[in-house]
């Protein structure tokens, strides 16, 4: 039986609340509501300031009654190209200009040879939540398809290729993290949204190489982006009904994948999708993090009744739409309260109808 922090997950709290991944940076650590925005400090300040970003994240979340805590991506600067930073093979002086999911154009760094990882990257980071919490904890790597989207490849010249070695290096990553006491390992797959041939010819296999003999939780995030201009303007484009979960759904469902997590609130994916994966786990999007409106307990309640209709309750957790480093503390910690708020409300129909 798997575990939630060596606790049978058949005993967990019913709707554990989790974010989909980043939280906002403090301002003295980098630019507010600004991705990839550059550290403000170096060397050894660096490091203890992304320590102290990340206590204050977790605290924010715990304030919030956040049940599975994360690090809030604090120590990096984007979901992506942080991990791989740290890797042999990419060249990030020798840069290309690409088309990122087939929506917006990008400058990015180059595969100039074989790909591998020297060292653990997130490892020592996780030890340090992990050493702040006994809450369970869930820490986000970006997936296979969505790194080789973020790269132009000057040397394997197969997608494919490139993403299966970048499986085998993701699984030594997670097998540490694991090891480290996380409890839930994160891949984001937002490319799942958009490549739908490669997605069930390979990525989903991909995506298996990379879980490959873990024991704890794993999940994939596929959502419709962060609350930036590129992707909100993707998403008008999109039609009155989002139906690109329908294209991965089948074969995930049949998946070793533990956790599908997925962007639900004031979108147009037709909620009667979940149907496809009944029996899974899934993290439900009731948070918008496209915009700074607050939403009320009573709507993150409504969203979470909707898919309550298609996922059993002992297996949904509430969740975030997608990361919200782009939004302002003070919003995301709003939105937080009103995660945890309507997750409450769903909590206490249930006992009653029990």
């Amino acid at each position: 039986m798997k575990t939630l922090f060596n606790k049978p997950l058949t005993n967990k709290k019913t709707l554990p609340t989790s974010t989909a991944g980043s939280l906002p940076k403090p301002a003295w650590l980098a630019e507010p509501e600004t991705l990839w925005s550059p550290w403000k400090l170096q060397g050894n300040e660096l490091t203890e300031g992304k320590h102290d970003a990340l206590r204050l994240s977790l605290q924010d979340q715990q304030h919030a009654g956040i049940d599975i805590v994360s690090d809030g991506e604090q120590t990096r600067q984007h979901f992506v190209t942080t991990f791989i930073e740290h890797l042999n093979g990419v060249d990030f002086e020798k840069r290309k200009t690409v088309k990122i999911r087939d929506r917006y154009e990008a400058s990015v760094p180059t595969v100039v040879g074989p790909v591998s990882r020297q060292k653990s990257v997130f490892v020592e980071d996780a030890k340090f939540l992990r050493q702040q919490t006994k809450q369970p904890i869930k820490w986000a790597l970006p997936g296979p398809m969505t790194m080789i989207d973020t790269l132009y490849d000057d040397h394997y010249k197969s997608r494919e290729k490139l993403a299966w070695e970048f499986a085998k290096i993701l699984n030594q990553e997670a097998k540490e993290l694991e090891a480290a006491g996380v409890d839930i390992i994160q891949f984001d797959e937002p490319a799942f949204n958009v490549f739908f041939d490669e997605v069930n010819e390979w990525g989903i296999a991909c995506l298996e190489k990379a879980i490959e003999g873990l024991k704890c939780e794993t999940a994939v995030h596929i959502c419709y982006g962060y609350g930036i201009k590129a992707n909100t303007d993707w998403k008008k484009t999109l039609g009155s009904e989002w139906r690109q979960y329908e294209e991965a759904f089948p074969k995930l469902k049949k998946s070793n994948i533990d956790i599908i997590s997925l962007e639900c609130h004031n979108s147009h994916v037709p909620m009667e999708l979940l149907e496809l994966i009944r029996g899974k786990k899934v993290m439900v999007g009731a948070i918008d993090v496209a915009t700074d409106t607050i939403e009320t307990p009573e709507e993150v309640a409504n969203t979470l009744r909707k898919a309550l209709k298609f996922v059993d309750a002992d297996k949904l957790y509430p969740c975030t739409n997608c990361g919200m480093a782009p939004l302002s503390r003070k919003v995301a910690t709003a939105k937080l309260n009103a995660l945890s708020a309507g997750a409450e409300i769903i909590r206490r129909e249930l006992s009653a109808s029990s």
